[in-house]
C-alpha cells in the first residue's frame, strides 16, 4: 500500500504545477466518509454531487427541445434522449474520476496542461456557456412566474436577480444543505411530471417503441435537427467542470484503494442521478406526445404555448399548474449549480477568487441584460428565440470541455493506473467525436439553413 505522500507525488506526475490550491476551498474535503460499516452507508456518504450535476440535464433549456420533439414526432425521439443520457453518464464518470485521482478539477487541469493563451480561450468559452445556461434559467424562471402568477415577463426577469441572496444563504449553511435542497427540487419536478403523465394517459406501446432508434432519424432532416438540439441541450459542458470539483468535497482516503472506492461510489451516484434526469426529460417529451401530437398539434415548441394548451387537452387546470411549478423548480435548481460552476471555472482557470456574491452578480447580470432588452423589444416570442440561442451557444462550447476531459483521463502520465483502459478510451473518443460532428452540423443548420 502506498503512503499518502507517495500517492500525492504520483498524482502530480505528468503535471507542470503542484496542487497548492483547490477550488471551493470552504467545502473541500468537508464531508467525512465512514471507515467501517456497510457499503450502503459508505455509498450514501458519497451520494449528492451527482444530483447537482443532474440538474443541468433537466434545466429549462431542455424543455423547449423536448416539447418540440414530442409534439412534432410523437414518441420517436425518446431514443435520442436515452442515447444522450448514456453519453452523459460516461462523461460525468470521467469528470468524477479526474477530480478524485488527480485532486484537480477540469479547469485546473486545463490551466496546467495548456499554454496561457489556450487556457484563457477555454475559460472565455466556458464563461459564455455558463452565461448561456444562466440565460436559460432566467428565461425559464421568468416564464414560470408569468404563467403561475401573471407577473409580466420583464419584471420576472428582474426578480430572478434576487436569488443571489438565496445562493449566498445556502452556501453558509454547508454543502450538504445545498445537496439536500437540490434533491428535494428534483423530486418535486419528477412528482409533477409523473402526475401529468398519468393524467395524459400515454400509449405505453408507443413509448416502448420510441426508445428504439429508427432510420427515419437520419433520413428526415427536421427530425435530425431536433434530435441534435436535444443532444446539445442535454449534455452540459459546465457540468464536467462542476463534477470534477465537487467530488472532492468528500474526505476519502488518499490511497490507491481509497481512490478506487471513491471512483466507484461517485460513478454510482452520478449514474443514478442522471437516470432521474432521463426520466424527467423523457416525461416532458411523453407528455408533449400524448397531448399535443395526439391532438394533431405538431407545431407546439414554446414553453408558454405548452402551458396554455395543457388545461383544455388534459381537462383539468392541475396539469398546467404542475407544469408551471416544475418549471420554476427547474430554474431555481439550475441557479444553484450554475453559481458553483462559475466559481469553479474562474478559480480553476485564472486562480482568481472573488466573493461569492460578486461572482454570482456578474454572471446573473450577463444573463439578465440581454433578457431584459429582448423582452422589452420582442416580448415572449423573442424570449423563446433567445432560449434557443442559449442552447446553440452551449452546443458550441461542449467539445472544448469534452475533448480535454477524455484526453486527460486517458493519459497514463497524468492518471497513472487509473487511466482509461483500452475499451473505455476507444468508447470515450467515439462519444467525443460524435458530439463534435453533431454540434458542427447543428450550428451549420442554425445559421445557414
Amino acid at each position: 500500500m502506498l503512503e499518502n505522500s507517495q500517492i500525492n507525488q504520483t498524482a502530480d506526475e505528468g503535471w507542470r504545477l503542484s496542487r497548492k490550491q483547490t477550488t471551493l476551498p470552504e467545502v473541500y474535503r468537508s464531508l467525512k466518509i465512514p471507515k467501517t460499516g456497510s457499503w450502503i452507508k459508505k455509498f450514501l456518504a458519497f451520494a449528492g454531487p451527482g444530483y447537482l450535476v443532474a440538474v443541468g440535464y433537466m434545466d429549462p433549456g431542455n424543455w423547449a427541445t423536448d416539447i418540440a420533439g414530442g409534439s412534432m414526432f410523437g414518441y420517436s425521439l425518446l431514443s435520442v434522449i436515452l442515447l444522450s443520457n448514456l453519453m452523459a453518464m460516461l462523461l460525468q464518470s470521467l469528470a468524477g474520476k479526474l477530480g478524485i485521482v488527480t485532486g484537480r478539477d477540469l479547469a485546473q487541469a486545463c490551466r496546467d496542461h495548456y499554454s496561457k493563451p489556450v487556457a484563457f480561450t477555454l475559460w472565455i468559452l466556458c464563461e459564455l456557456a455558463i452565461a448561456a445556461c444562466d440565460l436559460a434559467e432566467v428565461i425559464g424562471s421568468a416564464i414560470a412566474l408569468n404563467l403561475l402568477f401573471g407577473i409580466p415577463l420583464l419584471y420576472g426577469v428582474m426578480i430572478t436577480a434576487v436569488d443571489v441572496l438565496l445562493v449566498l444563504l445556502l452556501q453558509n449553511k454547508g454543502f450538504r444543505f445545498i445537496e439536500s435542497l437540490v434533491i428535494v427540487l428534483i423530486v418535486t419536478i419528477g412528482g409533477c411530471f409523473l402526475t401529468e403523465m398519468i393524467l395524459s394517459k400515454p400509449d405505453i406501446g408507443g413509448i416502448a417503441r420510441g426508445f428504439v432508434p429508427t432510420t427515419e432519424l437520419f433520413i428526415n432532416p427536421t427530425m435530425l435537427y431536433i434530435a441534435i438540439g436535444i443532444l446539445g441541450a442535454t449534455v452540459m459542458p459546465h457540468n464536467l467542470y462542476l463534477h470534477s470539483s465537487i467530488v472532492q468535497t468528500r474526505q476519502f482516503d488518499q490511497t490507491r484503494d481509497g481512490k478506487r472506492q471513491a471512483i466507484k461510489y461517485a460513478t454510482w451516484d452520478s449514474s443514478i442521478a442522471l437516470f432521474f434526469a432521463l426520466f424527467i426529460n423523457a416525461a416532458i417529451l411523453i407528455l408533449s406526445a400524448a397531448t399535443f401530437h395526439r391532438a394533431g398539434m405538431t407545431d407546439i415548441a414554446e414553453i408558454g404555448d405548452a402551458y396554455q394548451m395543457l388545461t383544455p387537452l388534459l381537462g383539468t387546470t392541475l396539469g398546467s399548474i404542475l407544469f408551471g411549478v416544475a418549471l420554476l423548480a427547474s430554474g431555481q435548481n439550475s441557479t444553484l449549480t450554475g453559481t458553483l460552476a462559475g466559481q469553479i471555472v474562474m478559480e480553476g482557470f485564472l486562480n482568481i477568487r472573488l466573493p461569492g456574491w460578486l461572482r454570482r452578480l456578474i454572471t446573473r447580470m450577463i444573463a439578465i441584460i440581454p433578457a431584459v432588452i429582448v423582452t422589452a423589444i420582442a416580448g415572449e416570442s423573442g424570449m423563446a428565440k433567445l432560449l434557443i440561442l442559449s442552447q446553440v451557444i452551449l452546443s458550441l462550447q461542449l467539445s472544448f470541455a469534452v475533448i480535454p476531459l477524455v484526453f486527460f483521463t486517458s493519459d497514463k502520465k497524468k492518471m497513472g493506473e487509473f487511466a482509461n483502459k483500452g475499451w473505455l478510451k476507444w468508447l470515450s473518443w467515439v462519444v467525443a467525436g460524435v458530439i463534435a460532428i453533431l454540434n458542427v452540423y447543428l450550428l451549420y443548420q442554425t445559421f445557414f439553413e
